[in-house]
């Protein structure tokens, strides 16, 4: 498990651009065959990918955590975005298929992963947060998730939005966690742009174009920078930094949510006419 360190806004101004990598962006975590783990000091957020081939994976616990098992005092959303899989908690099994969610509730004590074809692995997110309340593990398909139309053709936004462990959904403590799906012709993301400073953000970028990339626009509304990324790369996001991008082509993104507020709508705007 990495140990990634955030930056506060002050030494953010006289950050490099490889100094910005080295602090917000998560590289190397899709490993087919293996399940890689970050820990950040950013709300204790624990996030990673798990991409089983012939065998399972099994989330274990770490040093870093303190805990007999993983979800000792932790929750747990997954997101599958590569081809049809399993999660198995405490002997129960979930077959995922791309783009369906599961919430594992604190306590679970055996998670594990596996593809149900090799051949087209299953690729896991994983994001997880402390929690001090325990809820059921909750499967959530995407056949089931309500989408929210917003943006269009005009701004090159048109992008549908949909939530799957949310205030109204499969309950958590304090995770949320969803994902966006832009249209064709549309790149740009999460406009106008908005902070919150009662949780932190984590955004996953996945069915990036190998030939194409993001960029992920960053930092306090008056003094923005951006981060160049790729397919199945991660941008972690402080509550006083701006999170939106924009893409050489379409894409989706998975959005993730932690600290004290639920609420979806909790937002700061930062309108566009005032970014810097």
């Amino acid at each position: 498990m990495r140990l990634y360190q955030m930056a506060d806004p002050v030494r953010y101004t006289t950050m490099s651009t490889q100094e910005l990598r080295e602090t917000f962006l998560v590289s190397d975590i899709h490993r087919p065959g293996e399940l890689a783990l970050i820990y950040a000091d950013l709300d204790r957020t624990v996030l990673g990918m798990a991409t089983p081939l012939a065998s399972a994976l099994t989330l274990d616990t770490s040093p870093e955590l303190r805990a007999e098992y993983f979800l000792e005092r932790r929750e747990l959303g997954v997101l599958n975005t590569g081809g049809p899989g399993v999660v198995t908690v405490d002997g129960t099994t979930h077959g995922l298929s791309k783009l369906d969610a599961l919430y594992v509730g604190r306590g679970s004590r055996s998670v594990s992963f596996a593809s149900t074809d090799p051949a087209k692995p299953a690729v896991f997110y994983l994001l997880s947060y402390p929690a001090h309340a325990t809820h059921p593990t909750t499967k959530i398909e995407f056949k089931d998730m309500a989408g929210t139309a917003l943006g269009a053709s005009e701004t090159a936004n048109k992008r549908t939005i949909y939530k799957a462990i949310h205030r109204d959904g499969a309950k958590s403590c304090q995770l949320v966690m969803g994902f966006t799906v832009l249209e064709a012709g549309s790149v740009w993301n999460t406009m106008p742009p908005h902070t919150h400073m009662r949780r932190s953000e984590v955004y996953l970028y996945f069915d990036v174009d190998p030939a194409h990339r993001i960029l992920h626009l960053m930092g306090p509304p008056q003094a923005t920078s951006h981060i160049v990324v790729q397919d199945k790369e991660v941008v972690i996001s402080p509550g006083w930094s701006v999170h939106a991008g924009v893409g050489t082509k379409n894409y989706a993104f998975c959005w993730g949510m932690g600290g004290e507020n639920q609420d979806y709508a909790d937002m700061d705007p930062a309108p566009v006419v005032d970014l810097k």
